[in-house]
């Protein structure tokens, strides 16, 4: 046991929580900046069993915040190298790992057989499926997002609120790290709050870090927190995400990527339109689902809010990236 001695010692652990820890599975939704500190931390704690799933590549334009991989892994999936460098840090901890991309259709199954899901993925799309599946089989989730010098992360469902419940709005944007920018260090920290969230769900740690946020800004060295316990959640219809795998031949599919940015549209029977020309399109069957398809799905659930102004049937909305 001289792998965890330090931490056995803790009166709030022991060796009760360390059979805990490594008696749990958790899934890991992407494996770049706040993924590898999380990853680091939770494997170098003895957590037994993680799935982690990240579609990427290493690249040379991540290393400085992806501080896991070096130059040699360059061009290797994510996955599969912190698979290798991980058991070396830990042969003990099983890591599952998933070289895909975590959409409607195959996050449902991932869920199911974890104790808590980490979102590590700083996706919008992927944030929303991911807490409204762990809302609905009341798994934790903690959910983090980072860009340039600030970011925040929270603890949801389960015994708190849903992502939505906080966040029903749009974001601003879909802008990303790749778009932004980003200091490695930034990640960093709100990967390692991350990790220790996890821990303290794992090992029921009380006060619950579930229906808690913590907000960070590098810039100021300001990290502020609240509770948000009794956040309710939205009432009525909200737009759910599907995968390109669940569209039906029924649906009326509709493109919000031009030519130029998907030359193949979403579906052969896909209608072009824009966000801004979205009121213009006639309504469908009453009993026709919408779908409403784009990059990030930021598009999507514009188009959605705007369109169900005239149509009260069901809209759905799809984040299908550069397919």
């Amino acid at each position: 046991m001289n792998r965890y001695a330090r931490q056995i010692i803790l009166p709030e652990l022991g060796q009760t929580g360390q059979d805990s820890l490594s008696n749990s599975h958790v899934l890991i939704i992407g494996a770049g900046g706040l993924g590898v500190p999380v990853l680091q931390y939770l494997v170098g704690a003895g957590v037994g069993k993680i799935t982690l799933v990240d579609p990427d590549i290493v690249e040379q334009s991540n290393l400085h915040r992806q501080t896991l991989y070096g130059t040699k892994w360059i061009g290797q999936p994510k996955v599969l190298a912190a698979q290798k460098i991980l058991h070396d840090l830990n042969p003990e901890c099983e890591i599952d790992a998933r070289h895909t991309t975590l959409d409607p259709a195959n996050a449902p199954a991932l869920v199911a057989s974890v104790d808590l899901v980490l979102d590590c993925a700083d996706s919008f799309a992927a944030s929303y499926i991911l807490s409204d599946i762990c809302l609905n089989t009341q798994t934790p989730l903690i959910s983090a997002s980072a860009l340039g010098l600030s970011g925040y992360v929270g603890g949801f469902c389960a015994s708190a609120p849903s992502l939505r419940a906080v966040f029903p709005d749009l974001p601003d944007s879909a802008a990303s790290c790749a778009t932004a920018g980003v200091l490695g260090p930034v990640v960093g920290t709100l990967g390692a709050m991350q990790a220790q969230m996890a821990l303290s769900v794992l090992l029921k740690f009380e006060p619950s870090p579930l229906g808690q946020m913590v907000q960070h800004d590098a810039k100021s060295f300001r990290t502020s927190s609240f509770r948000f316990d009794n956040a309710p959640e939205p009432t009525g219809d909200h737009f759910a995400f599907v995968a390109q795998s669940q569209f039906t031949k029924d649906d009326m599919i509709v493109e919000l990527r031009d030519e130029v940015e998907s030359p193949t549209p979403a579906h052969p029977d896909a209608i072009r339109s824009s966000v801004a020309d979205i009121s213009r399109l006639a309504p469908p069957a009453p009993n026709q689902r919408v779908v409403m398809c784009c990059r990030s799905g930021l598009r999507s659930w514009q188009a959605a809010t705007k369109f169900k102004q005239k149509w009260d049937g069901q809209i759905v909305v799809a984040a299908l990236g550069d397919n």
